[in-house]
């Protein structure tokens, strides 16, 4: 183990009932125990958009929702997923009814330019829903993607 990666420990204090309902929820999740919560609760809270800087490598996914039949939405997604290709891994396209397509885009980038294309798609009429969603990449995952930089 590393340095970097060596456990320090530190308390936590809170009321009875505020740690009875933690223990309800991570019970109900399969946690082994409160620090592994813990560690996941403080890893959610740092990929927070809010939290990411603008020229962090990430991967993540963006959700889709849309009106298929909606006059040029398709192809404006299509022409659009082009453009963006270097940060488009993969997609995967399903059709939900008649009228509604789910599409997951998986991506790779610097966070302000998945954010740009995520932005580009929640502005078209037609579409319903859009959400980006990204983890942090690691330094060894930004070299091998020297275009990320």
């Amino acid at each position: 183990m590393t340095e970097k990666d060596a456990l320090i420990r530190f308390g936590v204090s809170m009321n009875q009932d505020l740690v009875e309902q933690f223990d309800k929820i991570i019970d109900k999740q399969g946690y082994d125990n409160r620090s592994e919560a813990i560690r996941d609760l403080i890893r959610k809270a740092l990929i927070e958009p809010t939290m990411l800087q603008q020229t962090q490598a990430v991967a993540g996914t963006i959700v889709i929702v849309y009106d298929h039949a909606f006059h040029g939405l398709a192809a404006y997604l299509i022409e659009l997923q082009h453009h963006f290709h270097h940060e488009i891994i993969s997609t995967m396209h399903v059709h939900l009814n008649h009228a509604q397509c789910l599409e997951v885009l998986v991506v790779r980038g610097v966070y302000r330019k998945l954010n740009e294309l995520c932005q580009q798609i929640q502005v078209q009429k037609g579409v319903f829903y859009a959400e980006l969603s990204v983890t942090h990449m690691n330094e060894e995952s930004v070299a091998e993607h020297s275009h990320l930089k």
